[in-house]
This record gives structure tokens, sequence and C-alpha cells, in this order.
């Protein structure tokens, strides 16, 4: 997916407000600068974007990480990462690594020089004993150049002109360091001072000049040099001509301890600069120095400072640490976008507050208990599995609604199990769920008109501080929206978030909301009679619109085919909007038997045998395991029926067997008053039919 450069800096800035908590200063960039459906709200996939993972990786084992992805960029590109990848708990070998890797440099070059002074007296030591003495004679002598001494065993001893010369070597390497390091951070310094007028003469800049980042890498410098030194508990000897020290240092530690020490501040601000053959010179003893350093046998962990010893003291290379960490978050982050290859949309005020209006009439309302505690939990019971268990009225209309499309997905389209008939209806869990992923997928797909779908999870935070008539209540300010293209990407973004859904309190009410976003608010009150209807009415109740947007993809106000035109007089027009084609789940309604509206036959004969229930304003599901049902004559037909009541507390499966025309019985001089509901809804559907409860009490 691509992206522009526009929107990448634009939601780098974001980032960078939004972590440093900067509200009123975001508010102010949306309201100059809005999002847009490009507008990346993901931190892993703006990482991902600006290819920083490495960068990120290295941040995150600092000392003191940074927190915004703009700072990590910064710090890079100003040479923060060179000198600052370690982390405070490899400090301290790290630094005794550089000391060792220093001394076996000048041990390796000592080792092939001649032998003849006192026997008694290690010529290394005598070395550092005679540039400790300069050093107090001397008070332009470096301040951070480490102490050498008593940190190698005893040798053969040099004569006193070699070891002057040795000294002076890599004294000299380390002042060709120094000098490269100080031109850099002159021409740095010159750059920043230049940008920095640049930016005060345009009015960009003013207050206070903060720390340069020169001056704040001066500090950390500082604190490594003066980490203890003291890590070795023992020291060994050897006579071996081959070299001083039988270890495996890494050619890196090497470079990095003599960069170390040429790069320290120096008290009296002056030192020798090389030039010409002698410069050339120490450049070639420095390389012969680390190539005869032997390369390093890796360990995947430090080992305890007591326990260290200098003849097994090995140092992990920084580099493939961060590298392990980076395929780490790379493998998190293919692992997300797998899922989703769409940047969430975080709730705003606006969009929240014609949500509240849209389904509780204003902005002032709140969701009652009964919708914020009910989600998409199954029923435990052996015979209702299938079931979907309502803990209070009210949301009834959704849940009977997502019901329905689990069964049609269990029974008729469920190609991984070869069980047929009531077998399905006692699936596992994993089938369960795997139905109400893709029975959520097919509500939200048609809503979106088959074009895109919109899903709101939870996201655990508020995304926006309310303001003015709007009543907060902590269920719309968390909710994060992810809008996707296809069906398969919707697959594979509810299989991810689908606990929210099924275990989350807020399961019911993510669900309608994202079903009327992928709808989209205004589409949904072009399609109701009266625009300023609310989906949920008094009592918490669903309302005819709701149940008929999650049914047929359009939230219209009537159950009959198609639309209507009444004649309101004075040569006025009313349109009543109805059903428009056959449905894959039907609808009975108590209420056409009371004559008070009529369903038409889009809705009585859907596409599955499976029938939403309205009676006595609540909503239950009758389905049957024939599609023959559909398609037979209503003449001397018997079949059965299936009722499932999730707010009933159902502990057994209820069975009706319905009789249709010579085998019914007539029915017309039974009492009215003691036919249940549920039969009454039957015979819209089937004039006169018999119904058998099998033994099971009839609910009246």
């Amino acid at each position: 997916m691509a992206f522009s450069v526009e929107e990448v800096s634009s939601s780098l800035v974001r980032e960078y407000l939004s972590r440093k908590g900067l509200k009123k200063t975001i508010a102010c960039m949306d309201e100059e600068h809005p999002r847009t459906e490009a507008s990346i709200n993901n931190r892993s996939q703006l990482r991902q974007i600006l290819n920083i993972e490495h960068l990120y990786g290295q941040n995150k084992i600092q000392n003191s990480p940074l927190k915004t992805l703009l700072e990590i960029i910064v710090k890079h590109h100003t040479g923060g990462f060179k000198k600052d990848t370690i982390t405070k708990n490899e400090s301290d070998c790290l630094q005794s690594a550089r000391t060792i890797s220093s001394s076996a440099a000048c041990a390796a070059l000592t080792s092939t020089l001649m032998n003849d002074n006192k026997p008694d007296e290690s010529p290394v030591a005598y070395v550092f004993n005679k540039h400790n003495k300069l050093r107090s004679d001397n008070e332009e002598t470096c301040s951070s150049e480490p102490t050498y001494t008593s940190l190698l065993p005893e040798t053969k001893r040099l004569s006193s002109h070699n070891q002057t010369s040795f000294y002076e070597e890599l004294k000299g390497q380390a002042q060709i360091s120094s000098f490269q390091d100080n031109e850099k951070k002159t021409q740095s310094k010159e750059s920043i001072q230049k940008s920095r007028t640049n930016r005060i003469r345009r009015g960009m800049m003013a207050g206070p000049i903060a720390n340069t980042p020169q001056e704040s890498n001066k500090k950390r410098a500082s604190r490594r040099l003066e980490v203890s030194q003291q890590l070795l508990r023992k020291e060994e000897t050897t006579n071996s001509s081959d070299g001083l020290l039988q270890t495996g240092l890494h050619q890196k530690s090497l470079g990095s301890s003599l960069t170390e020490i040429s790069s320290a501040n120096c008290k009296g601000g002056r030192r020798e600069m090389w030039s010409g053959p002698e410069r050339i010179q120490a450049e070639k003893s420095f390389e012969q120095v680390g190539q005869n350093t032997p390369k390093t046998t890796k360990v995947k962990t430090w080992p305890n400072e007591a326990d260290l010893d200098m003849s097994e003291m090995v140092l992990d290379d920084v580099d493939d640490y961060d590298d392990h960490q980076q395929d780490l978050y790379k493998v998190s982050f293919q692992r997300t976008i797998a899922a989703h290859r769409y940047a969430g949309r975080p709730m705003d005020q606006h969009t929240a507050m014609e949500l509240k209006a849209l389904l509780l009439g204003s902005s002032l309302n709140c969701f009652s208990v009964e919708w914020r505690n009910q989600g998409f939990t199954f029923s435990e019971t052996h015979d209702l599995r299938y079931g979907i268990v309502q803990k209070k009225g009210g949301p009834c209309g959704v849940l009977a609604s997502i019901q329905a499309f689990v069964l049609k997905k269990l029974l008729f389209e469920n190609t991984e199990s070869s069980n047929t008939g009531l077998q399905r209806l006692r699936p596992s869990n994993t089938t369960r769920r795997t139905c109400l992923v893709l029975a959520v997928a097919e509500i939200l797909w048609r809503a979106g008109e088959e074009k895109q779908a919109t899903i709101a999870i939870n996201s655990g935070r508020i995304h926006f501080t309310p303001t003015g008539r709007y009543k907060s209540e902590g269920v719309l300010e968390k909710i994060t929206c992810f809008t996707v293209d296809s069906i398969k990407d919707l697959h594979l973004l509810l299989d991810q978030y689908i606990e929210q859904f099924e275990t989350g309190v807020f399961g019911c009410i993510l669900l309608t909301i994202s079903a009327i976003l992928s709808r989209s608010i205004e589409k949904v009150r072009e399609d109701m009679d009266v625009p300023t209807t609310s989906l949920i009415g008094a009592h918490g109740y669903c309302t005819q619109e709701l149940v008929n947007m999650l049914l047929c993809g359009r939230a219209v106000s009537n159950v009959f085919d198609n639309d209507m035109e009444l004649d309101s007089g004075n040569a006025n027009m009313t349109l009543l909007k109805g059903i428009k084609g056959h449905c894959e789940i039907g609808l009975l309604s108590l209420f056409e038997h009371y004559n008070i509206c009529k369903v038409g036959d889009y809705l009585k004969t859907p596409r599955w045998p499976i029938w939403v229930v309205c009676s006595e304003s609540h909503f239950s599901v009758l389905f049957g395991l024939q599609r023959e049902l559909l398609t037979s004559q209503d003449k001397d037909l018997e079949f059965d029926l299936y009722y499932y009541d999730g707010l009933a507390n159902q502990q057994e499966e209820i069975r009706l067997t319905v009789s249709v025309g010579k085998s019914a019985t007539n029915c017309q001089n039974e009492d009215a008053d003691l036919i249940p509901p549920l039969e009454h809804c039957i015979r819209t559907r089937w004039k006169d039919a018999l119904v058998d409860w099998n033994d099971t009490e009839p609910i009246l």
C-alpha cells in the first residue's frame, strides 16, 4: 500500500505530539490539517514505513530510551547511536573488554622486541609507570585515558628506547582519531550555528536555546568513562612468544576502545596533530594490530562479575544483538500486518456525538448497563452450544440477528465439518468462533454495500477529551476504527479481534457501531422514513430500523416489499421505504397477526430457513434444517422447526413439529388466549398450521 510523503510526515509529527502529551497542539493540527483515510495512526506501521525498526531496537536498549520516533530519527542523523548502543547491564563488561583489547594491542607489539634489562620488572608496567609520571608533570595530558597498570601479566622487559617509541606510537594513534573527531565536531557546530541563525531570522526560534546534541554526547561519553574498570579477578603469566593473552577478542572491540580513548575531552584542550608520512605510518601500525587480533567466539549471555576470568573473556557483538532484536520486531509486525494492512482511525468527538444522536437520540444520553455488559458469549449447555446467551433485556434485536447468521454458517456453510443436521448444532469452540467471525463479516460487508466495511474495536485508552454538549461514559472515547476494502482482509481483522466481540463487555455495542460506520451515518439516516429516529428505542429495545440494517444491510423503517408511496394530501406524496429483494435471513412478526404491519414475501421466504421472530417487543430465532421448506407447496406438509431464545435461560432444545394442509387440525375453535404468541408468528407464514411442542412446555 503506497503512502504519500505528506501523510507519513504529518503522522510522524502527530506521534511526537501525542507521546509528549501536547493535546491542544494536536487539536490545532487536526483543525488546520485534518486527518484523512491515508493517515497512519499505528506506531508499528509507521516504523515499518520509515524503515527504522533497527533504530527503534537500538533505542529500547539505551539507559534512557527516547519516547518518540522523531527523536530517534534525529538522534540517528546527529550520530547519537554511534557512541550509545549498550545497555546499562552490559556497560561494565564492555568497558572491561575495551581495556583488555587496548592492553592486548600493546602486548602484541612488545612481544616481538628484545629483552635485555631488569628481569624482575615488567616492561609494560615500566612503560605505564613512566606514563603516570609524565601525567603528573604535564597538566595538558588527557584526563580520560585509562590506567593500564596491573592489567597485564609479567613479561620480558624492553629497552628504554623501544619502550618510549611504543608509547609514542600508541599515543599518536589516539591523536589521529581525536583529530578526525574534532574536525567532524567543528563542521557540525558550524552547520548547527548557521541553521540556528537562519531560523532566528525567520522567526522560528524564540526563548532560550537548548543543549546541543554534541553536549549531550559529551556527557554520555564522560559517564561511560567513569565506570569502574576493576572487573578482573585474576592475572595470568605466560612466556609464549606468540602473544601475552590467550583470549579471543573481537576486532571491533579494539577499534572501539581506541576510539573511546581518542575521543575523550582533554583538560588542557591541546594535542599534537600529525600529518604526512608520520600519520600514514601510524595508520598502518593500527591496521596491523587490528589484523593480528583473533576473531570472537560469541556467547549468548554475560558471566557474573565474580566469575570473570581474563583467559575466558569473550565480547559479544552489540550489532548482532540489535539485529536479533530487529528480527523480533519484524516478526511481531508481520504477524500484525498479516491480519490487517490498514491503519486504525481513533474515534473523534464529532463522530462520537453523531453516533450517540443516531443510536440514543442525543449526545447527552448514555448506553444502558444491559448494552454495555453484553457480548456474544456462547452457551455451554450440550444441546445448545450454538446459542448466544443474553444477560438482560434490551439488545435482543442485535443478538437474534447475529444468532441467525451464525446458524446459517453453522448449518449450511460449514464445509470443515462432515457432520450433518443436528450434529452440527453441537459445534466445538473453534468451529462456533469461526462461524461468529464469518457471521459478523457478512453483516458488515453487506452494510458496506459489499465494497468496504468498518470494524470498531476497543483500544483500551481514551482518544479525545470530551467538551461541550457531550456526556462521556468511557465507551465511544476508547474506540479505534479500521476500514477495509476486501472481504479477505475483513475476515483476517475480525479473526484478530473476535475476542472483543465474543467475551468483551462492549461486544454488542462494537458490532452495532461497526455496522453503522460500514453503512455510514449519512446513509443510515437516508434509509429511515424519519431521519431523526433513533436506533435504540425506549427501555433499550432495538428498533426495526436497526434489525433491518443487520439483516438486510439497509436501515429501512418497514418490513413490506419494496417502497410505497402514500398520498398525504395537498398533492404531497410520502415515500415509505421497505425491503428490496430476498434476504438471506427472514423475519416473522407478531404485529402482523394483530394487523399492525405487513411482512412481505422477501422476509417471509428468505434464502435459508432461518427467521428472526419479533414477539412482544422481544426478538428470538426460529430455524429449520431443510431448505425444502422454502420451495415446497404449503399443502400436506409436516416439518420440524427449532426455537432458541437467548434470554429465556434455556436448558434444553425446543423442537416444534409444524403440520400444514390436510394433516393440520382446524384450530379455529381454540381459545386465542391460550395460543402461544410463537404459534401466531408461525401462522403468519404457514396459515392454519398446527404446532406440536413435543412435550415441551409452551411459551406463553
